[in-house]
């Protein structure tokens, strides 16, 4: 009895549900179809600019790093222990013109050449009687060399002579061989002392005083501080245009422009960058500090650029294509890029009098319909122009 219950309400139930699953959907059918809008098409509003060639001047502005005019490496020509000079031998320490930098231990050398003169001095002792009797043109004349020798200072000039009898007896008595081996010595003694070649600095110290090194050792590297340069890559298809001699000016924050001089151009191209470095000898002025290694702008002058326009970059867009403006419909057209600026860009490959629009454009593709505002592209680019300007 229970069973026939259970299975009697199971039915019912899958009956009911049915029958309104099928009420629902007949429902449904006989609501009426919502009818879809019309498309309406939305006109923007763009700024543009017939296309119109003339002869632009466009300058060329690069970065370039402060390299020393002269760059050397101090090099021990002798073995020792090094002594101090007038400036500290450290990293960073600056130094003038002349001043004693070092000194490689040179006791033994200078004790050696003393000994060396003093034999000499006795060599001349003995040749001078017999100068006297066998050539007594030249004895006065050697006399006095004689005596102007000091064991402290370098030795004088040998007195020249013509006589070749004089110089087979200078010869045969050693005169000669013994006073080019002094001179010999003095040069090598020389080489323990180390004076600067110009005002610098020390940029890298491999020895300090105290230490011990070898003949050839690097002790440090040091750069001139009293003549800069700037090293400027410039791209190679621009560089053309820089010409030896040429003005330019040097933008250094926080500092009025200073003015420079172009004096190098390299005759090779960087196979990395493909850029070519410019030199050029700044004009410093009181109050104008630049140091090596510090970056700073340079602008080169202008060259006319014939049959060519300007727009801002950030009208262009897939590296060479712009908007145009055809009936009253956007169009994608390609532009034959010929410079590159800050902000703007040169161009040509468009037909004159076509128009091209000169703002960036978000979410609009070809065939859109637009309306031509009555701005000007100068304005645009003098925009731009200002606001790098206010960037930097």
């Amino acid at each position: 009895m229970n069973w026939r219950k259970i299975t009697f309400v199971v039915v019912a139930l899958i009956v009911l549900l049915g029958g309104s699953a099928l009420l629902s959907k007949l429902f449904i059918s006989m609501k009426p179809e919502a009818g879809t809008r019309p498309e309406v098409e939305v006109k923007r509003y763009v700024t543009a600019q017939p296309v119109a060639y003339s002869a632009i001047t466009s300058e060329v502005t690069a970065q370039g790093r402060v390299i020393s005019g002269n760059e050397v490496v101090l090099i021990a020509e002798a073995a020792g222990k090094i002594e101090g000079g007038q400036v500290s031998l450290k990293k960073g320490a600056s130094f003038k013109k002349g001043q004693h930098l070092a000194t490689i231990y040179k006791d033994e050398v200078e004790l050696e050449l003393k000994s060396k003169k003093s034999v000499f001095l006795n060599s001349l002792t003995n040749i001078l009687p017999d100068l006297r009797i066998d050539f007594p043109d030249s004895y006065e004349m050697f006399l006095s060399f004689f005596n102007q020798i000091d064991l402290n200072e370098k030795l004088p000039e040998l007195p020249e002579y013509e006589n070749e009898k004089l110089k087979i007896f200078l010869a045969s008595q050693g005169i000669l061989s013994d006073y080019y081996g002094i001179r010999q010595n003095e040069k090598r003694l020389e080489r323990h002392s180390m004076y600067a070649p110009f005002d610098g600095t020390f940029t890298e110290v491999n020895y300090e005083v105290g230490a011990y090194v070898n003949t050839n050792g690097q002790i440090a590297k040091m750069i001139r501080t009293d003549l800069l340069e700037l090293e400027v890559p410039v791209e190679n298809e621009f560089s053309k245009w820089i010409k030896l001699g040429d003005r330019v000016k040097v933008i250094k924050s926080g500092q009025d422009k200073l003015y420079g001089t172009v004096v190098r151009k390299a005759a090779f191209v960087d196979q990395n960058s493909q850029s070519r470095s410019i030199f050029v000898k700044v004009d410093t002025k009181a109050g104008a500090e630049m140091l090596a290694g510090e970056y700073l702008s340079v602008e080169f002058p202008g060259y006319p650029i014939q049959n060519a326009m300007e727009i801002p970059r950030s009208a262009v867009f897939n590296s060479n294509t712009v908007f145009t403006v055809v009936d009253g419909y956007l169009q994608k057209s390609q532009i034959a890029i010929i410079k590159i600026n800050t902000s703007t860009l040169i161009f040509d490959g468009l037909e004159e009098g076509t128009y091209v629009v000169t703002e960036a454009l978000i979410n609009v593709k070809e065939r859109t319909p637009v309306e031509i505002l009555e701005a000007q592209v100068n304005s645009s680019i003098q925009n731009e122009k200002q606001r790098d300007e206010k960037g930097s």
